[in-house]
C-alpha cells in the first residue's frame, strides 16, 4: 500500500471513529410540543433539521402533543424528558400535587404574553369585554383561555357567563353559526380557523387578554427534574441551540415553514406562515417580552400571576413561582438578544 494511501485511509478511518464517539455521547432528549405541527413549532423542528442540537451534542427528537395539561404529565412521568407547555398549566400541576415526586421546571420563557383572547362576531354587538356579561360562551375544557377566564372577568368586572364545551374543531364552527355568542382560544389559532369556515376578518371582534388587563404570561420550556439533576448542560446545550435557531425562525418565519411541512405534509402552507408570523407579533417579540429580555421573566410578574392561578384554578396548595421557575440554564444576555426589530 502507498503512504498516502495508507495515510488518507488512516485519515478516514479516524473521521469516521470520531463521528462515531460523537453519536454514541450525543444525550437523547425526548421534546414533546403543546400541540400538532402547526407555524410556531418551526421553533423547535428548525434547530432539529439545520443540526443545532446535534453541534450541541444532543440527540432531540420533537413529538407533536395534544395540549399543554398532558405535555406537563408527560414530562412529570419521564416519558419525555422536556416539553413546551403553558406556564398556567404547570403552575396547577405544582400546586395540585404538592406531593409528586418529579414535578418539571420551566427554564425559558417563549410566549412572553399568553396567546389566549376571547374572540366574537361584530353582528352580536360585541365591542369591548363589558358585553360579555351573561353571554354563552364555548371552548373545551382545557383550553388554556377558558381555564384563566376567571382572571379575565375579574380584572374587566364581568358578571357570570355560561360556559359550553365541545371537541376543538367545532369550537370555532359553533361561533360561525350562532350557536355561541363567543370563544377563548389562541389568538394566532382561532382566528384563521375562523377564517378557514368562511368567516372574514373584519366582521370578528379579538379581545386578546394581554391587552385587557391579564398580564398571563403563556408558553414555556419545561425540563424534567431528573434531567435538571442528572445532566444540567444538556438543558443549557438545549436552550442555546434552541435560542440560535430562534433568532433565524423570528428573521425569516416563512422560509422555516419548510421544517413545519417536513413533518406533517398536508399543512396549509401559507395558513402556517401567516399563523406563525402572528404568534412572534403578538406574544414572542411583544412589548413585554422586549421589557422583560426574551426567555426571561420578571419576577413580580411571575409571583403576581403565580397568585392568580392560585385563585382562578382553586388549587389544592398556593403557587410557588420560586419552584416552578429556574432560569440558571439561560444564555447570557447577549445571546438572548434575538428579537427582530420592533415594528414602527
Amino acid at each position: 500500500m502507498h503512504k498516502r494511501v495508507f495515510l488518507s485511509t488512516v485519515s478516514a478511518l479516524a473521521l469516521a471513529a470520531s463521528f462515531g464517539a460523537q453519536a454514541q455521547t450525543a444525550t437523547p432528549i425526548k421534546f414533546l410540543l403543546d400541540w400538532r405541527f402547526e407555524g410556531p413549532a418551526a421553533l423547535f423542528l428548525q434547530p432539529v433539521a439545520k443540526g443545532y442540537f446535534k453541534a450541541a451534542g444532543l440527540d432531540v427528537s420533537v413529538d407533536a402533543g395534544t395540549g399543554s395539561g398532558a405535555a406537563v404529565q408527560r414530562v412529570a412521568t419521564g416519558t419525555y424528558d422536556m416539553g413546551f407547555a403553558d406556564l398556567a398549566a404547570l403552575m396547577e400541576f405544582h400546586a395540585n400535587n404538592p406531593d409528586a415526586p418529579n414535578k418539571p421546571v420551566a427554564v425559558m420563557m417563549v410566549y412572553n404574553n399568553t396567546p389566549s383572547a376571547v374572540r366574537a362576531l361584530k353582528k352580536s354587538g360585541f365591542k369591548t369585554a363589558a358585553d360579555l356579561a351573561g353571554k354563552i360562551l364555548g371552548a373545551p375544557v382545557f383550553d388554556a383561555g377558558r381555564r384563566g377566564f376567571p382572571i379575565f372577568q375579574k380584572a374587566n368586572n364581568i358578571s357570570n357567563v355560561t360556559w359550553v364545551s365541545m371537541d376543538p374543531p367545532l369550537r370555532e364552527t359553533m361561533l360561525a353559526r350562532g350557536d355561541i355568542d363567543a370563544i377563548t382560544g389562541f389568538s394566532f389559532t382561532s382566528l384563521l380557523n375562523l377564517e378557514a369556515r368562511g368567516v372574514k376578518l373584519a366582521d370578528v371582534v379579538t379581545l386578546p387578554y394581554a391587552d385587557n388587563g391579564v398580564k398571563l404570561y403563556g408558553n414555556v420550556i419545561i425540563a424534567s427534574p431528573k434531567l435538571v439533576k442528572d445532566n444540567p448542560a444538556a438543558v443549557k446545550a438545549f436552550l442555546a441551540a434552541f435560542t440560535r435557531g430562534a433568532r433565524e425562525v423570528m428573521a425569516n418565519p416563512d422560509a422555516s415553514i419548510e421544517f413545519v411541512k417536513a413533518r406533517d405534509g398536508i399543512i396549509n402552507t401559507d395558513l402556517e406562515k401567516r399563523r406563525l408570523r402572528m404568534a412572534i407579533d403578538a406574544v414572542i417579540a411583544s412589548p413585554d417580552a422586549r421589557a422583560d429580555g426574551f426567555g426571561q421573566v420578571n419576577p413580580g410578574r411571575m409571583s403576581l400571576m403565580a397568585s392568580q392561578v392560585s385563585d382562578a384554578f382553586a388549587t389544592k396548595t398556593r403557587v410557588n413561582a420560586n419552584a416552578v421557575w429556574n432560569g440558571s440554564f439561560l444564555p447570557t444576555k447577549a445571546e438572548l438578544n434575538v428579537l427582530p426589530a420592533a415594528k414602527k
